[in-house]
């Protein structure tokens, strides 16, 4: 248990699947570190980091590997990854997003439109795990669940404190 702001809060450790290839990754280190419960397997896409309890999935790719390796075999592999996977993310890295790594960014958008993938764009490691975790937290069950009723509650305050609210409490009192 950790102190924040005078709240005791839980640590929240999940079980993440991860393709074989980033055994000896930075990544698989942190999570490890951090006591997540990392599991690899050869049977997922090359780079894919899957939180399985959330229902999101990761495909890491960095800019400069693509730009090389050309986009038409980059292309195949996430369409292969959003067919199996419905919450999935491409996590894009570049030390420096420039004109060349956004103009990537562009062209993946673009063949990608209207499909479930979500493009996000990351500097580093630290980042990328951050942004990873912090998305599949809030999509975890109890914690979407807990938001949920936190964002009832809160609408429900606003609309009760609401001077709106107040002065048709106060015609419907005059009007009977």
């Amino acid at each position: 248990m950790t102190e924040s702001g005078g709240q005791e809060q839980s640590r929240w450790i999940t079980t993440v699947i991860m393709s074989t290839a980033l055994q000896n990754h930075e990544i698989s280190t942190i999570l490890q570190r951090q006591q997540h419960r990392v599991r690899y397997s050869e049977s997922v896409e090359i780079g894919s980091v899957i939180f399985s309890l959330s229902g999101v999935a990761f495909i890491l790719a960095d800019t400069q590997d693509l730009l090389m390796t050309g986009e038409e075999q980059f292309f195949k592999r996430i369409q292969k990854f959003i067919n199996i996977h419905r919450n999935s993310f491409l996590v894009l890295s570049a030390a420096l997003h420039g004109p060349e790594e956004w103009n990537v960014m562009f062209r993946i958008q673009r063949r990608f439109l209207g499909s479930n993938l979500r493009i996000i764009p990351v500097h580093n490691t630290a980042e990328t795990v951050k942004l990873m975790l912090t998305i599949a937290k809030i999509t975890s069950k109890p914690q979407a669940d807990d938001i949920r009723y936190k964002m009832a509650m809160i609408k429900a305050q606003i609309i009760e404190n609401s001077p709106v609210w107040k002065m048709r409490q106060e015609y419907q009192l005059h009007c009977n």
